[in-house]
């Protein structure tokens, strides 16, 4: 063991931590993980160490999928391979601790030859990541998610069989100082253990609707940002629970509010002179590199779209008039378009992806963004006029390809036939991930509206 971990063991013991926490991410956005003790610690963080394959074999319910695809002789998982150990490697440099004291690293899958695993979502964002470092440009990216928080238990919402829940706060009001400042103990509780955690938030406030909160993400670079985005929407269901409170990412827990959103926001940077970076969105108007970068956006995010509305309720949200996109649409300073252009000084000026629901995987939703975005970059793409007014008004006039598609299945057909995500993420991962989300579709098929709630309401 090399003297660097055994200095860093030491350093537990001595603080008085005795075990260590690692956490993986599936295809869903489920952390998996486990504890385990210092020694193993070491072990692991010098050899690495290997998770059940089922992670990747099994839905968000934890059952396994049945479907041609997983049965295929030459499927990466399933019974026919007697679900043996994948490969994973712990990530010194994303160590953080819990408030115990207790250490938590992020983990990333790899396949047998040492390389990437083909199906996991961090190493698909790398890779995206990777091509970017290709054209000279590194992502900066931010994750602002809504989430409602209600007065009750993982138990008390199965005996209320997830009906008549009991909200943190009655009424709509949104960005209401008085619920904020009424509330300060949770909201400025959340606020330190995010910072605490080194997954800090830019802003929290109160949005439209009983309970429901807005948390933005601070911007770090494109693979740090996504880190955050899968540890807050874990962690803090966590910080919640254990306060006898219970929170939900899902895109649409109820139709009588609006959807749950989990914007993305992102630029780019080349190197500059004397080793710093040039935002190369930045500048007058919308710059070459950003107006390319939107017209990949809105090329390409329609058949992407399941990387973005991953499960069956993603698409109760993307309706007309509820906030959320339902056609490939950009305008400058628009909440009504699906990618809106933000003005700023400098570094502050970028663009938000609006078309991912919270529920979302973060590195996926990543991944499919910034893909689209740099296709666009390396075509030079243009996107067209931007949207003025109400975005929904303008959709009769677009062209087929630019609308998405109405359901989950609709988007799993058109992704399995996606050039560009073969491209960038490869066969194995294009061929499983459409057909897990074919699955999906068909286990909603077979349920009414209720059993999303008991699906997704605390994974998602």
């Amino acid at each position: 063991m090399s003297e660097d971990i055994e200095a860093k063991l030491a350093e537990y013991r001595q603080r008085g931590a005795r075990q260590a926490m690692l956490g993986l991410t599936d295809v869903d956005g489920v952390l998996r993980g486990k504890f385990v003790g210092l020694d193993k610690l070491g072990s692991l963080l010098e050899k690495g160490g290997g998770f059940c394959d089922c992670v990747f074999g099994w839905d968000i319910d934890d059952q396994l999928y049945e479907h041609p695809a997983a049965q295929a002789s030459d499927a990466l998982t399933g019974w026919h391979t007697g679900f043996p150990d994948a490969r994973y490697r712990l990530l010194a440099k994303t160590e953080r601790v819990l408030a115990d004291g207790t250490p938590y690293f992020i983990g990333e899958f790899v396949g047998a030859d040492g390389e990437d695993h083909p199906l996991c979502p961090r190493s698909a964002l790398r890779r995206t990541l990777a091509k970017a470092a290709e054209m000279g440009l590194a992502a900066k990216a931010g994750l602002e998610y809504e989430l409602f928080v209600f007065r009750e238990t993982p138990a008390s919402v199965r005996r209320k069989d997830f009906r008549d829940l009991a909200p943190y706060t009655p009424g709509n009001f949104g960005y209401s100082v008085l619920r904020a400042a009424a509330h300060a103990d949770d909201f400025e509780a959340l606020l330190g253990f995010c910072a605490d955690f080194a997954m800090p938030l830019e802003g929290l406030h109160c949005e439209t609707g009983p309970g429901v909160w807005e948390a933005a993400l601070a911007v770090a670079d494109g693979l740090e940002s996504a880190d955050r985005g899968a540890l807050f929407k874990t962690f803090s269901k966590a910080f919640f629970q254990q306060r006898e409170l219970m929170a939900t990412f899902m895109a649409k827990w109820s139709m009588d509010y609006p959807g749950q959103s989990g914007h993305y926001h992102f630029s780019f940077a080349e190197p500059g002179l004397n080793g710093d970076q040039r935002d190369v969105f930045a500048g007058e108007g919308v710059p070459d590199h950003a107006r390319w970068a939107l017209g990949g956006l809105v090329r390409y995010v329609p058949e992407l779209l399941p990387m973005l509305a991953p499960n069956a309720n993603s698409f109760t949200r993307l309706v007309k008039g509820a906030w959320a996109p339902t056609a490939s649409t950009w305008g400058v300073d628009n909440r009504t378009a699906a990618f809106r252009f933000i003005p700023g000084a400098g570094a502050a000026q970028h663009v938000e992806c609006r078309v991912g629901g919270a529920d979302g995987n973060p590195y996926l939703v990543a991944a499919a963004t910034l893909g689209a975005a740099l296709a666009g970059i390396e075509e030079r793409l243009d996107p067209g006029p931007p949207v003025a007014g109400n975005a929904y008004d303008a959709e009769d006039d677009l062209p087929a390809a630019r609308r998405f598609p109405p359901t989950l299945r609709a988007a799993a057909e058109r992704f399995g036939q996606s050039a560009l995500a073969r491209r960038l993420w490869g066969d194995a991962f294009v061929d499983h991930f459409a057909a897990t989300r074919l699955w999906e579709t068909r286990e909603a098929e077979r349920h009414v509206n209720d059993w999303q709630l008991r699906r997704y309401f605390e994974l998602a």
